[in-house]
């Protein structure tokens, strides 16, 4: 099995570009897939330096409906026209940025979803016995503080994002779940909770930005949020890789608290 790094927000291997984004590359037994696709078509460029070959990708997981994620989609359309591209029903909603009462799209290009390839997700479904995505998420449990500037534009005006748009992938392999996200909207302890619903135990390999990330100063109750969420990764006995939208120094509180448990991704780089 492979996992390869793409995109991230983060310098890695020196032949990779880096940009605010996300996406990976993943090899399993029966399949070829890409989870997310960053902001443009690095991801593409990316891949060609690494000697991936993305016209034999066989499957593309979009997490959610945001640009970061999304923007290598049609790129990667026009080399592989074959290939499902998974994405929640309501992928195509009007989703801003909104601060200091200026606001910015941070939606998908709705040619996405024109793609004949496109398969909605409503639900919870299996792909077949190595892929599986849920949904469905109802926890509040360590709410990202950065969510609160993220809306969903309905006519003239803006309510809070809820992340409905938010899906997540589990790949079984040999005898290990592995779990990858993207952002982790609606968090990482509250996804993880749903995860547990569905199979009794927990993932042995986790992979998902956390957005914690934060443009003001963390405050003490900031940090006491990140510590306990820390605390509670720690106690799943999961590995976690993350980057993206972590935010350096809410992992730096993290990884004095998970030590070897936590791995920070870079652009370019091998995961397994």
């Amino acid at each position: 099995m492979k996992i390869i790094n793409l995109v991230e927000d983060t310098k890695g291997n020196k032949l990779c570009e880096f940009e605010h984004g996300l996406s990976f590359y993943v090899e399993t037994e029966n399949h070829k897939l890409l989870v997310d696709t960053g902001a443009t078509n690095m991801s593409l460029r990316n891949a060609k330096k690494l000697g991936i070959d993305l016209s034999k990708v066989d499957t593309v997981i979009l997490s959610h409906g945001h640009y970061d994620h999304s923007g290598g989609i049609m790129p990667f359309s026009e080399i592989n026209s074959s290939a499902k591209i998974y994405m929640r029903e309501n992928v195509d909603g009007e989703y801003y940025n909104l601060k200091d009462n200026k606001e910015k799209y941070i939606g998908i290009d709705k040619d996405i979803i024109k793609l004949p390839q496109c398969v909605f997700v409503a639900e919870d479904i299996k792909i077949d016995d190595e892929l599986y995505i849920f949904t469905g998420i109802e926890g509040n449990r360590y709410p990202a503080k950065g969510n609160l500037m993220l809306k969903e534009k309905k006519e003239d005006s803006y309510i809070q994002d809820t992340f409905s748009h938010e899906q997540y992938l589990v790949i079984s392999y040999e005898s290990k779940k592995i779990l990858i996200s993207g952002c982790a909207h609606k968090g990482i302890v509250n996804i993880l909770d749903r995860y547990y619903e569905i199979y009794k135990n927990y993932p042995d390999i986790v992979i998902s930005g956390f957005h914690m990330i934060q443009k003001d100063t963390y405050t003490d109750d900031d940090v006491a949020r990140i510590k306990n969420t820390a605390v509670e990764l720690l106690k799943t006995g999961a590995k976690f890789y993350s980057g993206h939208c972590t935010g350096q120094e809410a992992f730096d509180i993290m990884k004095e608290i998970m030590g070897d448990m936590l791995i920070q991704i870079h652009s370019g780089d091998s995961l397994l």
